[in-house]
């Protein structure tokens, strides 16, 4: 770093890192990648759980960032989001970009039953709202969720980070990379093709919510490294049965491949007494105490791609080579 510049020429004074209390972890790493400081400000809490957002940096004109996944306590963490983008529009920022490597509610993007509501709808109306400018995250759960907002969205991809890390654990070593859904079967095929592995699909019933009654694979696993891919993994009901189909079927070996490590509920306690050899997830949600000490839970590190992203938002370069 030299003369206050560093990845690309951002200069210091010129861009506002602001992180909420989700992934701070994270935040430090994307403001060191860019050579900045996190934007001092303070979120305090009411005695009646009321939350406060102190922005305590000038940001007028500015082109600021806000860092904040939505995930556990998903509507504490929402809530400290939309805080943020009100006090930073009413302060007169120049852009404000909403940067939620995770997108909580976006499971709910569509109307499955009568009187249902489409919550990732919702959560779009409410940032738009609150002042966002424009929204940077990676791996919605649905691509279509982008239409839900008038704003520019960028939506990354772990692939890169993931690939580089299965390129190395597999080895050359045969594999099938299994999607777990029909939904999921455009992500599956992507990791397979530059895997060089095969394709096959989980044909999976549900009894109810977060629920899997049966489950049977459509393609060829034995004798194969088996890779388990999909977008989050929640309560791992669905990735812990599909692990032991595959083992059913002969595969050598269960990985799982997943971006957001959501792991409520029981979901630690399944993996343990799973078929799962690894589960490679990312650090767009900030693993809790008992993930941590999992030994099966490999996170890898995104703050350079997003940081990436942020740096060429910013001086208004193409993002597109990121996109693989």
């Amino acid at each position: 770093m030299t003369d206050g510049k560093t990845h690309g020429d951002v200069a210091k004074d010129a861009i506002k890192i602001f992180a909420g209390n989700s992934n701070l972890e994270l935040a430090r790493d994307i403001s060191s990648y860019l050579g900045v400081s996190i934007a001092r400000a303070e979120l305090r809490r009411f005695s009646d759980g009321e939350i406060n957002v102190d922005i305590q940096e000038n940001v007028r004109g500015g082109d600021v960032f806000v860092l904040q996944s939505t995930s556990t306590p998903g509507n504490d963490h929402l809530m400290e989001l939309l805080l943020f983008l009100d006090a930073l529009k009413r302060a007169s920022a120049g852009r404000i970009t909403a940067v939620v490597p995770y997108y909580g509610y976006a499971r709910q993007d569509r109307k499955v039953a009568p009187r249902a509501p489409i919550s990732a709808k919702l959560v779009a109306d409410l940032l738009e709202t609150a002042g966002a400018s424009r929204l940077l995250t990676m791996d919605l759960h649905a691509g279509q969720i982008q239409g839900f907002f008038n704003i520019p969205v960028d939506n990354l991809y772990a692939t890169p980070v993931l690939l580089k890390h299965l390129r190395q654990r597999v080895a050359g070593t045969p594999c099938t990379v299994i999607s777990p859904d029909a939904g999921g079967v455009e992500r599956a095929r992507a990791f397979a093709k530059r895997l060089d592995g095969s394709l096959a699909v989980i044909d999976k019933r549900r009894s109810g919510p977060n629920e899997v009654a049966e489950m049977n694979i459509i393609g060829e696993v034995g004798s194969r490294i088996a890779i388990l891919v999909d977008d989050m993994v929640d309560t791992a009901g669905t990735l812990v049965n599909a692990a032991e189909a595959a083992i059913a079927a002969g595969a050598q070996e269960v990985l799982a491949v997943c971006t957001h490590a959501v792991l409520s509920g029981p979901a630690i306690e399944r993996l343990e007494k799973s078929q799962i050899k690894e589960l490679i997830v990312t650090n767009t949600v900030q693993l809790s105490e008992p993930a941590s000490r999992c030994d099966k839970i490999h996170a890898l590190n995104v703050a350079q791609l997003i940081g990436e992203a942020i740096r060429r938002t910013h001086h208004e370069e193409s993002i597109s080579s990121l996109f693989i």
